[in-house]
This record gives C-alpha cells, structure tokens and sequence, in this order.
C-alpha cells in the first residue's frame, strides 16, 4: 500500500486502467532555521479509475538536512546518504491516499533554498505524468550567532560566585536568549543581571534582548558543601537557529 494508506473506496475487484498518482510535498516550519528541526510531509494519492501496481515514492532532501527518521515501515534509505524510497508491497485502489514524514535537522552551516523533491511511480501507465512528481524549496534563516564564556569566579566560605559573558555575533537581535546553568550539587542563591529561576537538577536564566554585536553579562552565587564545583551553562535562543553552536558550551572547574 502506499505509505499511511487510507482505503476512501469500497473494496472492489481490481482495475487495471490507468492509475492516475499525485504527490504533494510541504516542509515545516516554512522558513527553516540553522541547527534546527526539519519536517517534510509527503503526500500522495491515487485518482484511478484503474489501481497503481506497486507504486514507489522516491524523496530526495537537501545536502543542507540530515535525515533522522521517516514514520512509514516501508520506507527505507535509497541509494544515497539524502533519499528516501517507500516501496509498496501492495497494490493501491483508485481513491486511495497515503503519505509519510520524513524527520531531518538542518545543518548549522546550509545556506538557502533548500531543494527537495518527490516523485512517485507505478508499474502501469499513468496519463496525467505531470502531477506525479514535486519541488519545493525552503529558505533558510540566518539564525543567530550566540556564544558563552564562563570568566571570573570567586568562593567566600560555602558560597561560590561565577559571572558569565554571553554574546551575539549575528545579525539579528536575540529577543529570547536563554542560559541554562548546572553545578553539581550546589545550590543556587542567587542572580544579577537575568531573571533566573531554579529546577532540580539547573538554573534557567531568561536574558535581555541581546543586540548584534552586543555582550550580556550575569553573575550566579551557589551553596556548596564540597570543595570542588564544576560548573556548565549553555546558551541557545528559543525560537533561532545558530550557526556556530560549538561555543553555545562553556564549562568551569572550581576547587
């Protein structure tokens, strides 16, 4: 059957007419951003009057994603690190329709459009060839550029003060930067300059609207009872995607 098959005919003795086969494609979100989440649904569906003999989808996704996974069994890798073929093992009745979600992550550093295609096939003749392949393209997102530096830190008996610099090498301002703090099994006291709030196991520090080109500065206190802390925040925005993430980490050791 075609993948995600719903049967919308009554069943019937098989025609073996032409089979007339679309295929719809759609990526979400709409513009997609760097180091983030990539959906494309697939949709397709068979017209008649006759069935499609084990019909094949074929997409073919962007250099720019990787593939992490597609929600219909018999849906497999192609013949390249970028294709996915659905083969049916069945055939599919006029009126039939079906699709799948393929599951990708946008590479940090693809630029836009990103090119993606789809086109199915089946063993008997279809006459209306042009709907049975699509292209899309999605833009991409310059995204954001943000980095943080764990710097001066200090310990006053069982109190323990770190400060943090982050800051916004992208083009855009950053209207939802978030810091997430972890220091073992230290317990946070208090903030300056963030509103930051503590779970069981980190801190969560809202920022300010980061300018491009802009530094925020924090400072954290904790409680410890040890004599070591080792100490990891990271930095993201909630809504962009970053280029460069390898300096979204920063890690601090503290005896």
């Amino acid at each position: 059957m075609l993948p995600g098959t719903a049967v919308l005919a009554e069943p019937r003795q098989p025609d073996w007419g032409g089979a007339d086969l679309s295929v719809r494609l759609e990526a979400s979100p709409k513009r997609a951003q760097p180091g983030q989440p990539l959906l494309y649904r697939v949709d397709v569906r068979n017209a008649g009057p006759g069935d499609a003999v084990l019909p094949v989808l074929t997409v073919r996704l962007p250099a720019g994603v990787k593939i992490f996974n597609a929600d219909v069994a018999e849906c497999r890798p192609g013949p390249g690190p970028r294709v996915v073929v659905c083969a049916s093992d069945a055939d599919v009745p006029a009126g039939s329709t079906g699709g799948v979600t393929i599951t990708g992550v946008v590479r940090p550093g693809a630029r836009g459009p990103l090119t993606a295609t789809a086109s199915i096939t089946s063993e008997v003749v279809d006459d209306n060839a042009a709907n049975d392949s699509a292209r899309l393209l999605t833009p991409v997102a310059e995204g954001a550029d943000l980095g943080i530096r764990l710097t001066d830190s200090s310990r006053a008996g069982r109190t323990v003060t770190m400060d943090a610099t982050v800051h916004n090498r992208g083009p855009r301002t950053v209207r939802d930067a978030l810091v997430l703090f972890r220091a073992g099994r230290a317990r946070f006291v208090a903030a300056r300059g963030a509103r930051c709030r503590p779970y069981p196991v980190y801190v969560g520090c809202a920022l300010r609207a980061v300018g491009s080109g802009e530094r925020v500065r924090l400072r954290l206190s904790f409680r410890t009872n040890g004599r070591t802390v080792r100490a990891e925040a990271a930095v993201y925005s909630a809504h962009l995607g970053d280029r460069r993430p390898r300096n979204n980490v920063a890690r601090l050791l503290m005896r």
